[in-house]
């Protein structure tokens, strides 16, 4: 099968999405198809390489604005292709206007990501168009059923829609199952963005006093929260290690009793540091803002579902987990087991093998 990827940039550059292309087209090279993935160049001149068997095409970008590039050698790649299934990544209004305008693929295959959150005035100019969009498509794939009936974007198309929840391999993680005394300690992962909640956390911090943050991962946000935490007077309990390699990333996990996500939009459409971190058999709390956050997490089963930007009802739920250790335990196990069950790379890779071939008898 002749499989192409569309989307804006793909690794070394390092992202959520980018590392979703990254796993899905290293492994369907090794199941014998022929990929490409069709990206845009850091500058203006096309490049052509090849990484793990797959064919990356960085097609050249004339400027970049609202964090979209500015491509017309893209589309043109996009138009000379021929393929099988043309696998979009939105949102990525290039892309998916240059498929739905030029793409010659036998059927189109679309990764909902994400709503667009932000860029609401753009939206208003562009909505009529995805609606199209995703009309064409002949299959949508969503993380999670929370998404489907969330989504008023996806509601229209839902009869086209399947769920694909992302994976990740288990066996990078250890759990720990920690009963030690003392501090209880809490671990966050992630970009440093505004809709990860950040803020919040360190608010609910004051109401939680015997407890202490690792905050891994770096972001526009980094230098506000860091200040935050200053004037909070928090910076003996909280510790700021910046990004870490991959392979010390379980470390950080296995040294923590819980994980936390305080996410306070939809542009958290899923969150899959909650599956290292249920991986790691840590209890997670989350935050309910309509995606896959409080669909992975389990409210008293694998951890605990609280309201975002609401510093109190976090708070309640870090005092709760610190108290009951037991109870940490019997959800950090639940939360291993329901990742050895229904979030594995090979399960995702399967689901979207299944979107394609119903995408092609479509």
């Amino acid at each position: 099968m002749r499989i192409l990827h569309v989307y804006k940039d793909y690794f070394p550059v390092l992202g959520g999405i980018e590392n979703y292309i990254r796993v899905l087209a290293e492994a369907q090279t090794a199941m014998g198809h022929d990929v490409t993935v069709l990206v845009c160049a850091p500058h203006i001149q096309t490049r052509i390489e090849t990484r793990q068997g797959v064919t990356i095409v960085k097609a050249g970008r004339l400027a970049t604005i609202a964090s979209m590039p500015l491509s017309v050698a893209q589309p043109l790649a996009l138009a000379r292709s021929q393929s099988d299934i043309v696998h979009v990544h939105s949102p990525y209004p290039l892309g998916e206007m240059a498929n739905w305008l030029l793409g010659r693929g036998r059927a189109t295959v679309l990764t909902y990501h994400s709503d667009v959150v932000r860029q609401r005035s753009w939206l208003r100019l562009y909505g009529p168009l995805l609606h199209r969009v995703l009309a064409k498509a002949n299959c949508i794939i969503a993380s999670s059923p929370r998404y489907i009936e969330t989504s008023t974007w996806l509601q229209p198309v839902r009869d086209k829609c399947v769920v694909v929840p992302l994976g990740i391999d288990p066996a990078r993680f250890t759990p720990s199952y920690h009963t030690h005394p003392g501090p209880l300690e809490l671990l966050f992962v992630g970009r440093l963005r505004y809709y990860k909640g950040l803020d919040t956390l360190l608010y609910a911090l004051n109401e939680a006093p015997d407890v202490r943050l690792t905050i891994v991962g770096d972001g526009p946000m980094h230098r506000t929260w860091q200040t935050l935490c200053h004037s909070l007077d928090l910076d003996d309990r909280v510790t700021f290690a910046n990004e870490v390699t991959d392979d010390a990333l379980p470390d950080y996990y296995r040294q923590a009793d819980a994980f936390v996500l305080p996410a306070n939009a939809r542009a958290e459409a899923f969150g899959t540091v909650l599956l290292e971190a249920m991986a790691s058999g840590l209890p997670c709390i989350t935050t309910e803002v309509g995606t896959g956050t409080s669909w992975i997490v389990q409210h008293g089963a694998t951890g605990l579902v609280v309201p975002p930007s609401d510093p109190d009802e976090l708070a309640i739920a870090i005092r709760t987990l610190h108290a009951g250790c037991e109870r940490r335990i019997a959800m950090g196990r639940a939360g291993r087991a329901r990742i050895e069950a229904e979030f594995t790379q090979s399960q995702m890779i399967a689901g979207v093998q299944a979107a394609y071939t119903k995408a092609l008898n479509a």
